[in-house]
């Protein structure tokens, strides 16, 4: 029977939707309800492959591990028909087995069992496999395979025990959005066939059709549908007990069944499914041999028995794909109450237990358990592109024909490119800027000596008929960074970054989230939200964290206290009582979008924010000269009694008015100009003259990269995570636990304080010059105690720089002392290499360059 209400309810009776309720009811929610269309399963979720595979269990809290199959048997007296046969990474190159080198050494970190494998090795453990073209494979003995249908039936059986509701053909044609008194839209009620559930909360499980339900709440939800097939072979003799195969150099995967194999794999030319039918269910699609046909032709490669063997079915059916790849989950921003936990990209088996888990605990205590950053929606995507067709669909489409690639550390996406460019992107872009995609922004990553580099219109990799890109110079940069040694750039970048060290650079940071944060209330929202005290005199900077209730940090950023200004300039906006200016990195700065205005709602407080994010650009100079040359471009004294560090003062440089702020992210003397969007080339061009003789150089993130890590500064969200608190990050500075002001966290802060800190943040550097980029397993006097969060060379120090938290393998707490006292090493890629601890940055430890002394 229908109830009339639920604390909550989940749409959609697939992998995601079956695996939340159950966790919700095992979480002691009382009053869950499940609302199926047809019957469980009847979606995608009944005809997928149901491989899981061990390396994604190194994704903390993610992965088939968080589905409870040994659990649920002795619940419900069910099997989710779980078979442990193992899995085989092919690697055909030497880049290939080098990537599954560095998931093996992160998987140490995690308990993931793992072996390289010589190809004879391979041969012994898989007879039937050719091994002429192997270089070498990744194998992982407890990977395996679920039967979905099993999985959902034994899950719902185990969630109706412990009190939740599941109801089968019941479409849900309707959800009841209402607005509160500080007019944030709620969700309020869910319209069935059958009749009104009033509920705070519903969950998006709705896979393919997630995007028809989000339409109905007001909520933009970036997936598309595509066909996904694979075929099941007959009897193959000798098959039995073999593993799972991942050929990811042929994009094929071989999954073993029974007796038989299931072939499938993700093509160039994937069919999208255009028009999503509602009445679709327990329906497949006709299969394309024209566009399936490469798939066979891997697999026979790789299995050359598959040549005489028959095809007993063919399997192609809708599945739901996002633009990076990755679920779309936790609260919309559009509307509260409205949870998403859809878009699993053909691996919602793979990744359901855990991910039903976590989002289980999201619902209840607002915040996931373990760190969800990649897949949070209100982090990911700028609100200009989650309604943006063109962008997802080239998105997702990219990220399907990737799937399989390499992931090298300097890649960036071909598609969906200059959706949200700066004022200065032509004039750098003729200086030979190399650009980054980050949230739909075009963001400077390194400039090219070879002249301009001009991203292109999509190509779709030449499908559909379409004509590839020629004479592609960005890509063919793009293409030789695909290494994992140090990039043929790298003498670049070490130029962009000594030229800093040593004179002066001028990095564009205009993707920068520029807020303001104003109002009667606005010192009140100020002192709970930010750690630091902020409610200084105007003319101040102050970096801060803001944390959550569990003392998580949410993000680092600066604020400035302002005073009003003119209703016209997006430099000061006029407003009633207090005004501060908020300037967060252009990572975290959607996530804060979503972040501020829910604490805000939260507490009922009388102030706004307002995003500048578009109308102001930002030019960071620094360098010792830094002074001596905007001096000849501000109207303003820039002494350091004048103009001290962490202040800001409104001025004027080429006729423009700027606001100027003496802060650094690099380590040297400084200052940033936020420059309306008009006036930047003017500001811009005017900076570089002056600069001229005393050779400033453009630099990019790249190099703000590299200078940052040297210097200790931290980046969100490698270093700073919503499951990491100021004292294990060694931020304690920024929190104002002497004074008496209440901040939202500092309970947990203050209860870390006492009970002690059981993993701390700590700075590597290692003797040899090799590249490291994060992942890699930190070892202390032989235990693994921890993994690198992020790395990069520092050019000024001349060593390898790596930071990554560690802790106690016997439980204490990890002290300045337990840091000092250990002998460590850093394993890359399956080798080891000696590594010293730092407790302070290895750059400038005295902090001097910053205040102007050199």
């Amino acid at each position: 029977p229908r109830p009339p209400a639920a604390e909550v309810v989940v749409v959609g009776g697939g992998s995601l939707g079956c695996q939340t309720t159950y966790h919700l009811a095992k979480q002691g929610v009382t009053s869950v309800v499940l609302l199926e269309r047809d019957r469980l399963t009847s979606g995608t979720t009944w005809h997928t492959a149901g491989e899981a595979v061990g390396t994604a269990r190194v994704l903390p809290g993610v992965g088939a591990r968080g589905c409870p199959r040994r659990e649920l048997p002795a619940e419900t007296g069910l099997h989710t028909g779980w078979v442990e046969n193992g899995g085989l990474f092919i690697a055909s190159n030497k880049q290939r087995l080098d990537e599954y080198k560095r998931l093996m050494s992160l998987g140490k970190v995690y308990g993931v069992e793992s072996y390289v494998l010589t190809p004879s090795q391979t041969k012994e453990l898989y007879p039937l496999m050719n091994i002429d073209d192997l270089y070498g494979t990744l194998y992982v003995p407890k990977d395996g395979t679920m039967d979905p249908a099993g999985t959902c039936s034994t899950l719902a059986r185990a969630a109706t025990t412990r009190g939740a509701t599941i109801i089968e053909n019941c479409p849900v044609t309707g959800i009841q959005v209402r607005a509160d008194d500080f007019g944030m839209k709620r969700v309020y009620a869910v319209e069935t066939a059958h009749g009104t559930i009033q509920t705070p909360c519903v969950v998006n499980c709705a896979g393919v059709w997630a995007r028809a339900l989000g339409r109905l709440a007001g909520v933009h939800v970036p997936l598309v549908g595509m066909h996904h097939a694979y075929v099941v072979t007959e009897r193959i003799e000798g098959i039995q007990n073999m593993p799972n195969v991942r050929d990811h150099d042929a994009s094929v995967y071989l999954r073993l069944q029974g007796d038989a194999l299931s072939v499938g794999g993700y093509e160039s030319n994937p069919i999208f499914w255009e028009e999503v039918s509602e009445k679709f269910a327990f329906g497949l699609f006709d299969l394309d041999w024209d566009v399936f046909m490469q798939h066979i032709e891997g697999a026979i490669n790789r299995v050359p028995v598959l040549e005489k063997t028959g095809i007993k079915s063919t399997v192609c059916g809708p599945e739901s794909f996002t633009a990076d790849h990755k679920p779309l989950m936790g609260e919309a921003p559009e509307v509260r109450g409205f949870f998403l936990g859809c878009g699993f990209n053909s691996a919602g088996m793979m990744l359901g237990g855990g991910c039903g888990r976590e989002l289980a605990h999201w619902i209840i205590h607002g915040r996931p358990e373990k760190d969800m950053y990649g897949y949070d929606i209100r982090q990911r995507f700028h609100h200009s592109l989650t309604d943006n067709n063109r962008w997802i669909r080239e998105r997702s489409h990219e990220s399907y024909a990737k799937n399989y690639s390499v992931v090298f550390p300097h890649d960036e996406p071909l598609a969906g490119r200059n959706v949200r460019k700066d004022a200065l992107h032509e004039e750098l872009l003729q200086q030979g800027c190399v650009f980054q995609e980050r949230h739909g922004w075009e963001r400077p990553g390194w400039f090219s000596p070879g002249g301009a580099a001009p991203v292109l219109d999509y190509d779709y990799y030449g499908a559909y008929g379409r004509e590839r890109n020629r004479d592609y110079t960005y890509n063919q940069l793009l293409g030789d960074e695909y290494t994992f040694d140090f990039p043929p750039h790298h003498d670049i970048i070490k130029n962009e970054c000594l030229t800093c060290r040593n004179a002066l650079a001028l990095f564009d940071m205009s993707y920068f989230g520029k807020f303001y944060l104003v109002g009667p209330e606005a010192t009140k929202a100020a002192n709970w939200l930010f750690t630091a005290d902020v409610n200084k005199a105007p003319g101040s900077t102050v970096y801060t964290c803001m944390l959550n209730k569990r003392g998580g940090v949410e993000s680092d950023l600066t604020v400035s206290r302002i005073s009003p200004g003119d209703p016209a300039s997006p430099l000061a906006p006029d407003f009633d009582g207090d005004g501060y200016y908020l300037a967060i990195g252009g990572a975290v700065a959607q996530h804060n979008w979503s972040h501020i205005p829910a604490v805000l709602q939260d507490m009922k407080l009388r102030c706004k924010l307002l995003d500048c994010s578009e109308e102001l650009g930002m030019m960071s100079i620094q360098g010792p000269l830094s002074r001596v040359v905007l001096q000849e471009v501000l109207d303003t004294d820039l002494s350091n009694e004048a103009f001290p560090f962490s202040t800001h003062q409104l001025a004027t440089a080429a006729g423009c008015t700027v606001r100027a702020m003496r802060l650094s992210f690099v380590g040297e003397m400084g200052w940033e100009l936020h420059v309306p969007k008009a006036d930047c080339v003017k500001v811009y061009q005017a900076v570089m003259q002056a600069g001229a003789r005393h050779g400033i150089t453009n630099a990019g993130y790249r190099a703000i990269d590299s200078l940052s890590i040297e210097k200790g500064y931290r980046h969100w969200h490698a270093d700073l995570r919503p499951d990491d608190t100021p004292l294990e990050a060694g931020l304690a500075f920024t929190c104002k636990l002497k004074s008496g002001i209440p901040f939202l966290g500092r309970e947990a802060v203050e209860a870390q304080k006492a009970k002690g800190i059981f993993r701390r943040l700590v700075c590597f550097t290692t003797e040899e010059k090799v590249p490291m980029f994060g992942l890699e397993a930190v070892w202390r006097d032989g235990e693994v105690v921890g993994h690198i969060r992020r790395a990069d060379f520092g050019f000024a120090i001349d060593k390898t720089i790596a930071y990554g938290y560690i802790r106690d393998p016997a439980g204490g707490p990890v002290s300045l002392d337990f840091v000092k006292s250990g002998s460590y090493q850093l394993e890359r890629m399956g080798v080891t290499y000696p590594a010293r601890a730092h407790t302070k940055s290895p750059f400038d430890p005295d902090n001097k360059r910053v205040k102007g002394f050199y």
